[in-house]
Protein backbone atom coordinates (compact mmCIF):
# COMPACT_ATOMS: atom_id res chain seq x y z
CA UNK A 1 0.00 0.00 0.00
CA UNK A 2 1.70 3.46 -0.84
CA UNK A 3 2.27 6.12 1.29
CA UNK A 4 -0.63 8.47 -0.29
CA UNK A 5 -3.47 5.69 -0.63
CA UNK A 6 -2.76 5.30 4.03
CA UNK A 7 -3.61 9.03 4.38
CA UNK A 8 -7.29 10.06 3.48
CA UNK A 9 -6.28 13.83 2.42
CA UNK A 10 -3.07 13.03 0.14
CA UNK A 11 -4.39 12.74 -2.45
CA UNK A 12 -6.31 15.88 -2.11
CA UNK A 13 -3.47 17.71 -0.97
CA UNK A 14 -1.52 16.52 -4.31
CA UNK A 15 -4.01 17.74 -6.18
CA UNK A 16 -3.90 20.68 -4.58
CA UNK A 17 -0.34 21.37 -4.93
CA UNK A 18 -0.19 20.52 -8.43
CA UNK A 19 -2.70 23.19 -9.28
CA UNK A 20 -0.83 25.91 -7.26
CA UNK A 21 2.31 24.84 -9.46
CA UNK A 22 0.06 25.14 -12.35
CA UNK A 23 -0.96 28.76 -11.36
CA UNK A 24 2.43 29.66 -10.98
CA UNK A 25 3.88 28.52 -13.69
CA UNK A 26 0.97 30.35 -15.68
CA UNK A 27 1.39 33.47 -13.52
CA UNK A 28 5.47 33.49 -13.65
CA UNK A 29 5.41 33.41 -17.14
CA UNK A 30 2.53 36.16 -17.75
CA UNK A 31 4.98 37.69 -15.49
CA UNK A 32 8.47 37.21 -17.16
CA UNK A 33 7.21 38.18 -20.94
CA UNK A 34 5.48 41.54 -19.65
CA UNK A 35 8.61 43.34 -21.17
CA UNK A 36 7.57 46.49 -18.49
CA UNK A 37 8.21 43.86 -15.60
CA UNK A 38 12.37 44.09 -16.12
CA UNK A 39 12.29 47.69 -16.59
CA UNK A 40 10.45 48.44 -13.14
CA UNK A 41 12.52 45.71 -11.53
CA UNK A 42 15.63 47.55 -12.85
CA UNK A 43 14.17 51.12 -11.67
CA UNK A 44 13.99 49.33 -8.24
CA UNK A 45 17.23 49.27 -8.44
CA UNK A 46 18.69 52.38 -9.90
CA UNK A 47 16.55 54.66 -8.34
CA UNK A 48 17.17 53.16 -4.67
CA UNK A 49 20.47 53.20 -5.12
CA UNK A 50 20.61 56.56 -6.86
CA UNK A 51 18.44 57.88 -4.18
CA UNK A 52 20.85 56.84 -1.61
CA UNK A 53 23.72 57.93 -3.12
CA UNK A 54 22.19 61.73 -2.96
CA UNK A 55 21.68 61.66 0.64
CA UNK A 56 24.67 60.12 1.66
CA UNK A 57 26.64 62.43 -0.40
CA UNK A 58 24.81 65.38 1.35
CA UNK A 59 25.00 64.27 4.66
CA UNK A 60 27.57 65.56 7.37
CA UNK A 61 28.06 64.50 10.39
CA UNK A 62 30.96 67.46 12.06
CA UNK A 63 31.45 66.69 15.58
CA UNK A 64 31.06 63.60 18.18
CA UNK A 65 27.22 62.80 18.89
CA UNK A 66 25.80 64.33 15.87
CA UNK A 67 22.83 61.75 15.74
CA UNK A 68 23.11 61.24 12.64
CA UNK A 69 21.59 57.08 11.68
CA UNK A 70 23.71 56.17 8.55
CA UNK A 71 22.41 53.13 8.23
CA UNK A 72 18.73 55.10 7.15
CA UNK A 73 20.82 57.77 5.40
CA UNK A 74 21.71 54.71 3.16
CA UNK A 75 18.79 53.46 2.74
CA UNK A 76 16.19 56.26 2.48
CA UNK A 77 16.47 55.12 -1.55
CA UNK A 78 13.54 53.00 -0.47
CA UNK A 79 11.21 55.25 0.32
CA UNK A 80 11.37 56.29 -3.30
CA UNK A 81 11.90 52.50 -4.62
CA UNK A 82 8.70 51.45 -2.84
CA UNK A 83 6.63 53.07 -5.49
CA UNK A 84 7.96 51.44 -8.03
CA UNK A 85 7.44 48.32 -6.29
CA UNK A 86 3.80 49.42 -6.18
CA UNK A 87 3.22 50.11 -9.64
CA UNK A 88 4.80 46.66 -10.60
CA UNK A 89 2.68 44.81 -8.30
CA UNK A 90 -0.31 46.66 -9.37
CA UNK A 91 0.89 46.20 -13.04
CA UNK A 92 1.10 42.54 -12.77
CA UNK A 93 -2.84 41.94 -11.44
CA UNK A 94 -4.41 45.54 -13.18
CA UNK A 95 -3.70 44.96 -16.73
CA UNK A 96 -5.41 41.94 -16.56
CA UNK A 97 -8.73 43.66 -15.20
CA UNK A 98 -7.73 46.19 -17.98
CA UNK A 99 -7.88 43.80 -20.63
CA UNK A 100 -10.41 41.68 -19.55
CA UNK A 101 -7.82 38.20 -19.65
CA UNK A 102 -8.80 37.78 -15.81
CA UNK A 103 -11.50 35.88 -16.94
CA UNK A 104 -9.53 33.73 -18.93
CA UNK A 105 -7.72 33.15 -15.86
CA UNK A 106 -10.08 32.52 -13.53
CA UNK A 107 -11.74 30.35 -16.30
CA UNK A 108 -8.86 28.10 -16.70
CA UNK A 109 -8.14 27.70 -13.13
CA UNK A 110 -11.15 28.37 -11.01
CA UNK A 111 -9.78 28.22 -7.63
CA UNK A 112 -9.70 31.63 -7.37
CA UNK A 113 -7.64 31.84 -3.86
CA UNK A 114 -5.39 29.90 -5.62
CA UNK A 115 -4.38 32.09 -8.41
CA UNK A 116 -3.96 34.98 -5.88
CA UNK A 117 -1.56 33.29 -3.77
CA UNK A 118 0.33 32.06 -7.50
CA UNK A 119 0.57 35.67 -8.20
CA UNK A 120 2.03 36.83 -5.07
CA UNK A 121 4.50 34.07 -5.20
CA UNK A 122 5.36 35.30 -8.90
CA UNK A 123 5.61 38.78 -7.56
CA UNK A 124 7.44 38.90 -4.84
CA UNK A 125 10.29 36.00 -6.03
CA UNK A 126 11.80 39.21 -8.35
CA UNK A 127 10.73 41.80 -5.85
CA UNK A 128 13.31 40.05 -3.20
CA UNK A 129 15.77 39.52 -5.96
CA UNK A 130 16.15 43.69 -6.90
CA UNK A 131 15.21 44.56 -3.51
CA UNK A 132 18.35 42.74 -2.41
CA UNK A 133 20.61 44.13 -4.65
CA UNK A 134 19.12 47.68 -4.20
CA UNK A 135 19.63 47.72 -0.51
CA UNK A 136 23.04 45.89 -1.00
CA UNK A 137 24.06 48.87 -3.67
CA UNK A 138 22.88 51.17 -1.00
CA UNK A 139 24.85 50.20 1.56
CA UNK A 140 27.97 49.74 -0.14
CA UNK A 141 27.31 53.27 -1.20
CA UNK A 142 27.03 54.57 2.14
CA UNK A 143 30.25 52.70 3.18
CA UNK A 144 32.35 54.84 0.20
CA UNK A 145 30.78 58.17 0.66
CA UNK A 146 30.11 58.51 4.35
CA UNK A 147 33.21 58.38 5.52
CA UNK A 148 34.26 61.57 3.99
CA UNK A 149 31.30 63.25 5.15
CA UNK A 150 32.42 62.99 8.88
CA UNK A 151 30.89 59.58 9.64
CA UNK A 152 33.85 58.19 10.99
CA UNK A 153 35.51 56.33 14.36
CA UNK A 154 36.76 59.72 15.47
CA UNK A 155 33.05 61.05 15.58
CA UNK A 156 31.40 57.77 16.92
CA UNK A 157 30.91 55.65 13.92
CA UNK A 158 32.08 52.49 12.80
CA UNK A 159 32.35 51.64 8.71
CA UNK A 160 28.63 49.59 7.91
CA UNK A 161 28.88 46.62 7.68
CA UNK A 162 26.54 43.56 7.84
CA UNK A 163 28.29 41.59 10.42
CA UNK A 164 27.42 44.52 12.24
CA UNK A 165 23.87 43.00 13.87
CA UNK A 166 21.63 45.98 13.72
CA UNK A 167 22.88 46.99 10.45
CA UNK A 168 22.14 43.52 8.95
CA UNK A 169 18.79 44.00 10.55
CA UNK A 170 17.93 46.82 8.21
CA UNK A 171 19.33 45.77 5.63
CA UNK A 172 17.33 42.68 5.72
CA UNK A 173 14.20 44.31 7.46
CA UNK A 174 14.82 46.83 4.42
CA UNK A 175 14.86 44.12 1.81
CA UNK A 176 11.43 42.36 3.73
CA UNK A 177 9.72 45.69 3.59
CA UNK A 178 9.59 46.13 -0.47
CA UNK A 179 8.71 42.47 -0.47
CA UNK A 180 5.28 43.38 2.03
CA UNK A 181 4.79 46.44 -0.29
CA UNK A 182 4.50 44.32 -3.29
CA UNK A 183 1.35 42.20 -1.47
CA UNK A 184 0.11 45.08 -0.03
CA UNK A 185 -0.41 46.44 -3.60
CA UNK A 186 -1.37 42.85 -4.96
CA UNK A 187 -4.18 42.86 -2.43
CA UNK A 188 -5.45 46.07 -2.94
CA UNK A 189 -5.38 45.27 -6.93
CA UNK A 190 -7.83 42.50 -5.91
CA UNK A 191 -9.76 44.80 -3.94
CA UNK A 192 -10.12 47.75 -6.37
CA UNK A 193 -10.45 45.79 -9.87
CA UNK A 194 -8.42 48.96 -11.63
CA UNK A 195 -5.18 49.28 -11.68
CA UNK A 196 -5.04 52.82 -11.29
CA UNK A 197 -7.09 53.53 -8.45
CA UNK A 198 -5.49 50.68 -6.59
CA UNK A 199 -1.62 52.35 -7.47
CA UNK A 200 -3.94 55.40 -5.82
CA UNK A 201 -4.81 53.79 -3.05
CA UNK A 202 -1.19 52.59 -2.34
CA UNK A 203 0.25 55.87 -2.36
CA UNK A 204 -2.03 56.99 -0.63
CA UNK A 205 -1.34 54.51 2.22
CA UNK A 206 1.81 55.11 2.32
CA UNK A 207 2.65 58.79 1.97
CA UNK A 208 -0.36 60.33 3.22
CA UNK A 209 0.40 59.11 7.09
CA UNK A 210 3.58 60.89 7.64
CA UNK A 211 1.82 64.13 5.65
CA UNK A 212 -0.75 64.12 8.08
CA UNK A 213 1.29 62.97 11.07
CA UNK A 214 3.29 66.44 10.47
CA UNK A 215 0.51 68.68 11.01
CA UNK A 216 -0.90 67.19 14.53
CA UNK A 217 1.45 66.76 17.84
CA UNK A 218 1.66 64.02 19.91
CA UNK A 219 0.04 61.80 21.01
CA UNK A 220 -1.50 61.86 17.65
CA UNK A 221 1.78 62.51 15.45
CA UNK A 222 3.26 59.10 17.65
CA UNK A 223 0.48 57.06 16.93
CA UNK A 224 0.00 57.95 13.11
CA UNK A 225 3.34 56.99 12.64
CA UNK A 226 2.66 54.08 14.62
CA UNK A 227 0.07 53.03 12.65
CA UNK A 228 1.10 53.97 9.41
CA UNK A 229 2.49 51.31 7.24
CA UNK A 230 5.00 53.31 5.78
CA UNK A 231 6.25 55.41 9.00
CA UNK A 232 5.96 52.03 11.25
CA UNK A 233 7.67 49.79 8.01
CA UNK A 234 10.79 51.75 7.97
CA UNK A 235 11.44 51.66 11.65
CA UNK A 236 13.14 47.95 11.20
CA UNK A 237 16.08 50.93 9.23
CA UNK A 238 16.78 52.73 12.28
CA UNK A 239 19.89 51.63 14.60
CA UNK A 240 20.17 54.94 16.91
CA UNK A 241 18.09 55.73 20.02
CA UNK A 242 15.63 53.27 19.43
CA UNK A 243 14.28 53.80 23.02
CA UNK A 244 13.12 57.02 21.02
CA UNK A 245 11.58 55.64 17.84
CA UNK A 246 7.62 55.29 17.73
CA UNK A 247 7.86 51.76 17.60
CA UNK A 248 10.10 48.98 17.87
CA UNK A 249 12.03 47.99 14.40
CA UNK A 250 10.24 44.26 13.99
CA UNK A 251 7.17 45.43 15.53
CA UNK A 252 7.10 48.23 12.92
CA UNK A 253 7.82 45.56 10.12
CA UNK A 254 4.96 43.79 11.81
CA UNK A 255 2.37 46.64 11.32
CA UNK A 256 3.22 46.75 7.38
CA UNK A 257 2.84 42.86 7.57
CA UNK A 258 -0.76 43.24 8.84
CA UNK A 259 -1.35 46.02 6.48
CA UNK A 260 -0.67 43.98 3.39
CA UNK A 261 -2.46 40.51 5.40
CA UNK A 262 -5.37 42.54 5.13
CA UNK A 263 -5.25 43.20 2.02
CA UNK A 264 -4.71 40.30 0.52
CA UNK A 265 -7.29 38.52 2.40
CA UNK A 266 -9.74 41.55 1.58
CA UNK A 267 -8.59 40.64 -2.25
CA UNK A 268 -9.17 37.32 -1.67
CA UNK A 269 -12.63 37.16 -0.42
CA UNK A 270 -13.53 39.62 -3.30
CA UNK A 271 -12.39 37.61 -5.35
CA UNK A 272 -14.05 34.93 -4.62
CA UNK A 273 -17.61 36.60 -3.59
CA UNK A 274 -17.56 38.61 -6.72
CA UNK A 275 -17.79 38.02 -10.31
CA UNK A 276 -14.60 38.60 -13.02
Amino acid sequence: MSAASEVPWAPGLEKTWATFRDALHAEWTKLRTVAGTAWLLVATVVLTVAVSAAAAATSTCASVGCGVDQAKISLIGVELGQAIVAVLAVMAFGSEYSTGMVRVTLAAIPQRGTVLAAKAVAVCGPVLVAATVAVLGSLLVGRLLLPGRGFTAAHGYGALSLSDGPILRAALGSVLYLGLIALLSLGATAVMRDGAAAIGVVLGLLYLFPIVAGFVTDPWHRHLEQIGPMTAGMAVQATLDLDGQPIGPWAGLGVLAAWAAAALLSGGLLLRLRDA
